[in-house]
């Protein structure tokens, strides 16, 4: 049968270079291998319906859609707005740091120094009495922003009647600080903070109800925590001590004064910031004050500026809800932004700073190395201690998000870089333990769905995981406006956590969605068409090799490298199928089928012949363990020829041995999982070919990566999606990929 395949006349086939306008796109009207396609409107409750109506030998297939085509370029057009005008930070006012600004006397005088401070307070009280984040009650977030407030109107004394209704709120809600699960959600320094707060309302003589029971185990935490810090250390150097300065006792504040950031604040803090001006009637925190309370008409943050924050989650936002492709230009800029500010010292969340957190320096790092910058995974040293890792030195209880982010950088690791495989095996045992334990609450984000965000991490690792299953996952994870961030109060971010971005991505995952089916109702049309099925071609393989490309490839304007990539993976499954089950009188059929398949995705003879010529190596290896991995090949020539890109090879200053060292490692690491598969060992259970794959695999990271190799970075990119996908089907079960299959392709986003 090989001899046969191997003399049928297929090496040079004519091109059709007007081929790809007609990759079978389903067309409005269009009448193709006896399939028919027929659109209509029709009136709906509240929005526009159009249904496409698929007609097949009588048989209708109704795809219905919402017309949101309007909707759609406008919400683009308003992300792409708020991007172009991001400055240090969009994030809400907190009422704590908002109250110890308030405090602060006039340097010259006994009056408030900033009284639109005061105005925000008496014009942000909630209506049971308390200030606070309104739309998520925490106790300690209530209490210690009412506490603040009132001893700040208390101080000039003034608007008694709020005072009243504070002091009613904080008395009615001592007993919510004996909840145990308050740990779970423990406020930054609240230990440290609430009790000094307590102090100040007796010196001030305000009659809170001290409950000495519900206080006992604030007043210990304090007094445990502050028994730790070597005195020493608040003073020596820029540490999260700094944070909580306001709450602190015996300070030299003329060492405190020298580790002042260049902006003039005490770690970009307003509350700590506003305490030591209190102290030392600095003009440079001063300075800092004043340009903040401007900017935010009376209130202040919890912290500011929050620039690289905003940056970087916003791009991780964008590209885990699947519309980064939108935004190119303007997720570049804000990684040339963040960029910038990269060192081995690591990342905070703002840039005027001299300090740095995992939390930042993870994220950083992974987008960064994944969109072609050169770092350092150095930079995740230094939060190393005793073979565990940490956010902060010395802190009490470790970050579940630290450590989800910490794992995800991890993942794209290169060679050689064993503190992040230290790092990897650290955090993901830190994540296994913490869901087995049903203990997934963090302490600094409540998130609509952390608990599945951790296990898709934990259970979809990023060699196997096709970006929009990711995406379909997180449209259901993400809360929008909804999540909200812990630090000193509660407080959000709003270009991070935003409805519109969730409302664009719903909008383009379900027109994805619609194309999909139209895509996948073609090529089954054209596999009926060609009688693929007598030879062990199902529908079932016809749908999966469509959803592999379409999970990897799905920009619309791709339609040709998705489909070629569908229509040659079942192509190679019904030679495979005959292969193993018959030698059938039909095999002319199929060999006809395979060169009108080579013919129609070829720009010329040069491309044909490619194409031709991978086809007969994987013909001629099929009986071999090269076979899966030339099947590969196979893929990534298809793509590639589809795409255009093949042709411009030889126009590239292309370093030739780099382009094979990635078909090698394409071939290799694809052999392997299939050989593991087939032999049936998990990902998890294959010792040294595990070994050897992950090895593989961080090399294959690399190639494409770091960008060095004069390859271009789509076709760098068609290999790594190829690889994943091979990766992904040996990783999960058949149950697992057809769940997959149905939420991404066919269960409305909702």
């Amino acid at each position: 049968m090989q001899t046969s395949l191997l003399h049928f006349p297929l090496l040079r086939p004519t091109a059709k270079q007007w081929r790809q306008k007609f990759m079978y796109q389903p067309q409005v009207g269009d009448r193709r291998h006896g399939w028919i396609m027929k659109v209509s409107n029709e009136e709906a409750h509240e929005a526009s319906i159009k249904q496409v109506v698929l007609e097949v030998d009588g048989t209708k297939d109704v795809i219905s859609q919402k017309d949101e085509k309007k909707k759609m370029p406008q919400m683009i057009n308003d992300i792409r707005s708020m991007m172009r005008s991001i400055g240090d930070g969009e994030i809400s006012i907190s009422a704590y740091d908002t109250a110890w600004v308030a405090i602060v006397k006039k340097m010259d005088g006994d009056s408030p120094q900033f009284p639109s401070s005061i105005r925000w307070i008496i014009q942000n009280q909630l209506s049971d009495g308390s200030w606070g984040d309104e739309a998520f009650f925490l106790v300690q977030d209530r209490m210690i922003n009412t506490l603040a407030c009132v001893i700040a109107l208390k101080s000039w004394n003034i608007h008694e009647d709020e005072q009243e209704k504070g002091l009613s709120f904080i008395r009615e809600n001592w007993w919510r600080l004996e909840d145990e699960e308050l740990d779970d959600w423990m406020l930054g320094g609240f230990e440290i903070i609430f009790p000094r707060l307590l102090e100040m309302a007796v010196d001030l003589g305000l009659d809170v109800h001290c409950d000495e029971y519900a206080l006992r185990d604030v007043f210990a935490k304090r007094d445990q925590k502050l028994a730790r810090i070597p005195k020493d250390l608040l003073h020596n150097a820029h540490t999260s001590l700094l944070f909580s300065l306001e709450g602190m006792q015996d300070v030299d504040w003329k060492r405190i004064l020298k580790l002042r950031c260049p902006d003039g604040s005490i770690m970009s803090c307003p509350a700590s910031t506003a305490y030591a001006l209190m102290q030392t009637g600095d003009n440079k925190c001063l300075e800092f004050l004043d340009g903040i309370i401007k900017k935010f008409n009376g209130g202040a943050p919890t912290f500011y500026p929050i620039d690289l924050f905003e940056h970087l989650w916003l791009v991780d936002r964008l590209v885990r809800l699947g519309i980064s492709t939108y935004f190119t230009s303007e997720i570049k800029e804000c990684l040339e932004y963040v960029y910038r500010y990269w060192s081995d010292k690591g990342l905070f969340c703002t840039s005027d700073v001299p300090f740095s957190d995992i939390d930042d320096t993870a994220m950083g790092f992974r987008l960064l190395r994944l969109h072609g910058y050169h770092v350092s995974p150095r930079a995740l040293k230094q939060f190393e201690m005793d073979g565990e890792f940490f956010c902060f030195a010395r802190e009490s209880n470790k970050s579940l998000t630290c450590a989800y982010s910490l794992y995800r950088a991890c993942q794209v690791a290169f060679p050689g870089e064993d503190d992040l495989q230290r790092a990897e095996i650290f955090s993901h045992q830190f994540l296994h333990d913490r869901r087995d334990s049903h203990n997934l609450k963090d302490k600094w984000l409540i998130p609509k769905d952390l608990s599945g965000e951790v296990g898709y991490a934990l259970d979809m690792p990023w060699k196997a995981s096709l970006p929009r299953i990711e995406t379909r996952m997180y449209l259901e994870q993400y809360g929008g406006s909804n999540d909200v961030w812990i630090a000193k109060v509660l407080y959000r971010m709003y270009l991070i956590n935003n409805d519109i971005l969730l409302q664009a991505a719903k909008a383009d995952f379900s027109s994805f969605q619609r194309m999909c089916r139209l895509e996948l109702h073609g090529i089954k049309k054209w596999s009926k068409w060609k009688n693929l099925e007598m030879y062990g071609v199902s529908p079932k393989s016809v749908l999966q090799a469509y959803f592999l490309a379409a999970s990897s490839i799905f920009e619309p304007n791709r339609a040709t490298e998705r489909l070629g990539w569908a229509r040659t993976a079942v192509l190679a499954e019904a030679v495979s199928s005959h292969f193993r089950r018959t030698k059938g009188s039909t095999e002319s059929s199929l060999l006809h089928a395979l060169h009108e398949h080579i013919s129609f995705l070829s720009f010329d003879d040069a491309s044909s012949d490619n194409l031709c010529e991978s086809w007969k190596q994987w013909i001629v290896t099929w009986t071999s363990r090269d076979c899966q991995g030339n099947a590969a090949l196979l893929l990534v020539r298809a793509v590639e020829i589809c795409s255009g890109r093949h042709g411009c090879l030889t126009d590239q200053k292309l370093d030739l041995y780099k382009y094979s060292w990635l078909e090698h490692l394409t071939s290799s690491i694809c052999r392997k999982v299939c050989a593991r598969a087939q032999d049936g060992q998990s990902t998890e259970n294959a010792g040294d070919s595990n070994r050897q794959v992950d090895l593989q695999m961080k090399e294959l990271a690399r190639c494409v990566l770091k960008g060095d190799s004069g390859i271009n970075e789509p076709t760098r990119h068609t290999f790594l999606h190829v690889v994943k996908s091979f990766y992904y089907v040996a990783h999960c079960s058949p149950e697992t990929v057809d769940s997959h299959i149905s939420k991404v392709m066919f269960e409305d986003v909702i």
